[in-house]
């Protein structure tokens, strides 16, 4: 079952629960941080932007956790291959970081001693600055980047916890927005030029229950000089009534069920730089993913957390739009990933 939302409304029922579970191609449902009954340290709000082309990409998260903020930059270069990630800490932000409730207009920002991330968006545009000193062997990290907010369809999830009636995780993805700008790394400078540079929006909100396995793919480009991306994903939350698989082609939506990850394993063990097959049950999206590197990040504080796997690569296989349209791709850049979290 796929239940599509198609008309706008409040995110929360009075008593703090989800109020209408299932997809929607825009932000329909209202996001109100005040209307949350849950415990306050549960909150979780994050934006994400991922930019990137076949030769390198820079990853920028600002979270608010509630207990714990977080502002990360990767940088990720595909030719050598190789990647960095610095993750500054914030305690107890609680909401004060006052990430907006919308992905349709304001300002995300966090300005600490020895970096900054800044997020804007504004009309049809997203503006992306950040700097962080000392990023990677004694070397200044900077950069800025523009995003085509291009108004097209994006994913978006309202998703309830069978285990808890105040978790819910509500998130949008927004697929093949142009790129232009640049990131500098000491004095080396990576230019990201529109017509073949892409980034990603994942911008969420919710309230998550204690622990919790994550599955989310995602891709950006062009096939054959028109817009196309995808994003994928499943184990988070009941997903009963829709999953957040789904394709874009013009900017225009198409909606797949279930999609399985098939992660290699060897030994017993995740083998995430082998080939990965994706099927789908409705036989819209068949892929086989060959990877690149693995952003690989884990964390072991007993009670919190974290086993990350952010595996880049190149897709091939094909795909079906809603009217039955088969598309090819071929060495499509992208990115699969696991993450296990206790948090």
């Amino acid at each position: 079952m796929q239940h599509e939302i198609t008309r706008k409304h409040d995110l929360l029922r009075p008593n703090g629960t989800l109020s209408e579970a299932g997809y929607a191609r825009s932000l329909l449902l209202d996001y109100d941080r005040s209307a949350i009954k849950a415990n306050k340290f549960r909150i979780k709000e994050w934006d994400y932007y991922l930019i990137a082309n076949r030769e390198f990409a820079v990853a920028l998260t600002i979270a608010d956790n509630s207990y714990m903020g977080l502002d990360s930059i990767s940088f990720i270069d595909f030719r050598k291959p190789w990647q960095h990630t610095k993750s500054p800490m914030r305690l107890f932000p609680m909401g004060h970081t006052h990430m907006p409730e919308t992905s349709e207009t304001g300002y995300t920002e966090s300005f600490c001693k020895n970096h900054f991330l800044s997020f804007r968006k504004e009309k049809d545009r997203r503006f992306l600055k950040f700097h962080m000193d000392h990023f990677y062997d004694h070397k200044t990290l900077d950069g800025e980047i523009t995003l085509e907010d291009h108004g097209g369809d994006s994913m978006v999830i309202a998703t309830p916890f069978v285990e808890d009636p105040l978790a819910f995780y509500y998130n949008q993805k927004i697929n093949c927005m142009a790129a232009k700008g640049y990131v500098n790394l000491g004095d080396q400078s990576y230019i990201f030029r529109p017509e073949e540079s892409f980034g990603v929006l994942d911008w969420g909100r919710g309230v998550w229950t204690y622990k919790n396995t994550w599955y989310w793919g995602s891709s950006s480009g062009l096939l054959d000089g028109v817009p196309f991306g995808f994003n994928i994903g499943c184990g988070f939350g009941d997903d009963s009534e829709a999953t957040e698989n789904m394709l874009f082609y013009g900017h225009k939506a198409h909606k797949l069920s279930r999609v399985t990850f098939n992660i290699p394993t060897l030994n017993g063990v995740d083998n995430y730089l082998e080939p990965w097959f994706f099927t789908s049950d409705d036989d819209r999206f068949k892929m086989i993913f060959h990877p690149i590197i693995d952003r690989a990040a884990k964390t072991n504080l007993g009670i919190l957390c974290s086993d990350q796997h952010q595996v880049f690569g190149l897709y091939t296989g094909r795909v079906v739009l809603d009217d039955g349209t088969v598309l090819t791709i071929k060495d499509f850049l992208g990115f699969a990933e696991k993450v296990f979290n206790k948090w």
